[in-house]
């Protein structure tokens, strides 16, 4: 049994484990959790699956939240599902986790829980007030491996929904951001439909999110992602914001990556010092 998100680590510690070598690899690594350690006391392994992105992003979203989010209260937010299977029939070829094949009938009904489930546990969480208890709660939820994957797969379909959004926009002449641009540039993700079989479909089973589709998760969470990219210490690409352009009011959640493919969680910021 793996666990989700690992304990607490003192993240040089971490890094001096990691990163032995004298290679110019491993000396950019160490630089690079260097400049995290500035920051941050502490890293979180997550486990390492396709869906270590989403997993880092929620965790960080979750252990951080104070109230729901404004598109987790509106009122037709559990009525996805059936709004767009009755615009678009190419939804029923949505695959569910472990569960291919399923008519989508049933799918929509599976899907709609999902998100109802991931209403309730963000409006929970949000109400925690103690932050040792929020902590706790989080672990918990993501010890729950049915539950854990559930949301994840409302995370995808919430994916689908923002991408259906912008292409429309664009169709119409709105303005749109410039990653829905090279979204819908990729042969195999020209419009919605191609971008749910040839990638959403696929998230968690044979492969994880590009770059591309982190801003796509970013939009679909109103959530800016900050994102270390060790590997990219010493250029303008090491802190990485999933959109570049966020919402002034959007939050912030943080993670770290050494590849661009596996993510881990940086917590307990450090107090600044003051001069």
């Amino acid at each position: 049994y793996k666990l989700s998100v690992s304990p607490e680590m003192d993240i040089m510690e971490y890094c001096r484990k990691e990163w032995r070598g004298n290679t110019p690899a491993a000396k950019r690594m160490r630089k690079g959790y260097e400049a995290v350690a500035q920051k941050f006391a502490s890293i979180r392994r997550i486990r390492g699956d396709n869906y270590c992105a989403f997993r880092a992003t929620l965790f960080q979203a979750l252990s951080q939240a104070t109230q729901l989010p404004p598109w987790l209260q509106s009122e037709d937010f559990t009525m996805l599902p059936e709004n767009l299977l009755s615009k678009y029939d190419w939804i029923k070829q949505w695959q569910l986790r472990q569960k291919p094949g399923k008519r989508m009938g049933e799918t929509s009904d599976e899907i709609k829980e999902y998100l109802i489930l991931l209403r309730k546990k963000w409006k929970n969480i949000s109400e925690i007030k103690g932050p040792l208890e929020k902590q706790e709660a989080c672990d918990k939820l993501f010890k729950n491996e049915e539950e854990e994957y559930s949301l994840y797969e409302a995370l995808k379909f919430l994916m689908l929904n923002t991408a259906i959004e912008l292409y429309n926009a664009d169709r119409s002449g709105r303005r749109v951001p410039v990653f829905s641009w090279l979204l819908f540039a990729r042969d195999t993700s020209s419009n919605p439909c191609q971008l749910m079989h040839n990638h959403l479909n696929h998230i968690g089973h044979s492969g994880g999110l590009e770059q591309v589709e982190m801003f796509l998760l970013a939009y679909a969470l109103q959530y800016t992602i900050q994102v270390y990219r060790l590997y990219k210490y010493s250029t303008d690409e090491f802190i990485t914001l999933y959109p570049n352009d966020p919402e002034e009011d959007w939050p912030v959640v943080t993670l770290i990556t050494e590849d661009d493919r596996h993510y881990n969680i940086p917590v307990r910021m450090c107090q600044e010092t003051m001069l």
